[in-house]
């Protein structure tokens, strides 16, 4: 369902941000962000220059080379348009994530890491859902190229536990009826009490 009919307004800004996923050929992954901000009307003058409008003032991007486990094994990063020259230092602290698993805990990692003056906030907001796109493409090509090749779903020696998107939405509710159709062996499931 579209959103309702807006009032009478004047388009300002735009961001636009862009995830990709790849496989690469040695067998590990790339996820690409991108992130841009414009206005629809001219800065000037903003640091010392005119910025017409639809100049970006934001321009970042981030790839993120992972493994099947989803830990970086390297990372790049680079800042073409920003607001101070500054700016630009925000590009190094990356190297930090490298080592850093992309699941449970990755936002706080990314604090400890890059939080604050130690990184860049837009970069940081790049990586926070780098996480999702990364989990949209690995799993999912993985189980593809599993199934392509003819083998069988992987045995564990644990009991099953849920994919870990399960529980994590209204449409993933264990007591819902995408998970009865889905995943129906964790219908009605619950996680267990840890003892303290």
């Amino acid at each position: 369902m579209p959103l309702p009919a807006p009032q009478a307004r004047t388009h300002l800004h735009t961001r636009a941000v862009v995830f990709r996923g790849y496989h690469r050929e040695d067998g590990l992954w790339d996820i690409e962000a991108e992130l841009s901000d414009t206005k629809t009307y001219a800065l000037q003058p903003f640091e010392s220059r005119d910025m017409p409008a639809g100049t970006p003032i934001h321009g970042m991007s981030i790839r993120a080379t992972l493994d099947d486990q989803l830990t970086i094994r390297a990372i790049a990063s680079s800042s073409d348009h920003t607001p101070f020259a500054e700016c630009g230092q925000g590009t190094d602290p990356m190297q930090q994530m490298v080592g850093v698993t992309m699941g449970p805990g990755w936002r706080q990692a990314i604090e400890r890491a890059l939080g604050g003056v130690r990184g860049c906030t837009h970069l940081r907001e790049l990586l926070f859902n780098m996480a999702t796109a990364a989990y949209q493409t690995i799993p999912i090509y993985r189980d593809r190229l599993r199934r392509q090749a003819g083998l069988p779903e992987p045995q564990s020696a644990e009991p099953p536990s849920p994919p870990f998107h399960l529980g994590k939405c209204i449409a993933w509710d264990f007591d819902g009826a995408a998970v009865q159709r889905h995943h129906p062996e964790f219908a009605g499931w619950q996680p267990l009490k840890r003892k303290v």
